[in-house]
C-alpha cells in the first residue's frame, strides 16, 4: 500500500512539473485545491494506464524495441501520456495534452522527474 501511495506521489510530482515547463500541457480549476485534487486523479488514472495498457503495447512492440534500440519507448511512453489525456476528458477532469510532439516531451520530462522522485521518496524496500 505504501509503495502506491510513493508511486502515485511521484506520478503527481512528475506530470506537475510536465505541467509546469510545458504551455501545452494543462490542469485548470477553480483553486489551487480542485488542481491538487484534479492532479492526484490524473496521477491515478496514468498510473493505471501505464500498469495495465504499457505491458500489453510494449509486448507487441517487441520487435520495435529490437530495431529501434529501444528508443520506441518514447513514442509509447508519449502514447500512455496521449491516452491519460484523453481518458482525463472521458472522466472530466481538466487535464489535456495537446499533439503528439508535446506528449513526446513531455513523457521524456515525466520519465525523468518520475525516476528521480522513486529515487528520493521512500519505498517498501526502505
Amino acid at each position: 500500500m505504501k509503495n502506491f501511495v510513493v508511486k502515485t506521489l511521484a506520478n503527481a510530482g512528475a506530470l506537475a512539473v510536465a505541467i509546469w515547463l510545458l504551455d501545452k500541457i494543462t490542469l485548470s480549476g477553480a483553486s489551487f485545491g480542485r488542481k491538487t485534487v484534479t492532479l492526484i486523479l490524473v496521477a491515478l488514472l496514468f498510473g493505471v494506464v501505464n500498469a495495465i495498457v504499457k505491458p500489453i503495447v510494449k509486448l507487441l512492440a517487441l520487435p520495435l524495441f529490437i530495431l529501434t534500440l529501444g528508443l520506441i519507448t518514447l513514442v509509447i511512453n508519449a502514447l500512455m501520456l496521449l491516452l491519460t489525456s484523453w481518458l482525463a476528458d472521458k472522466f472530466d477532469l481538466a487535464f489535456h495534452v495537446e499533439g503528439f510532439g508535446t506528449a513526446l516531451v513531455g513523457g521524456v520530462i515525466i520519465s525523468v522527474v518520475a525516476w528521480a522522485l522513486h529515487v528520493v521518496l521512500p519505498d517498501d524496500k526502505d
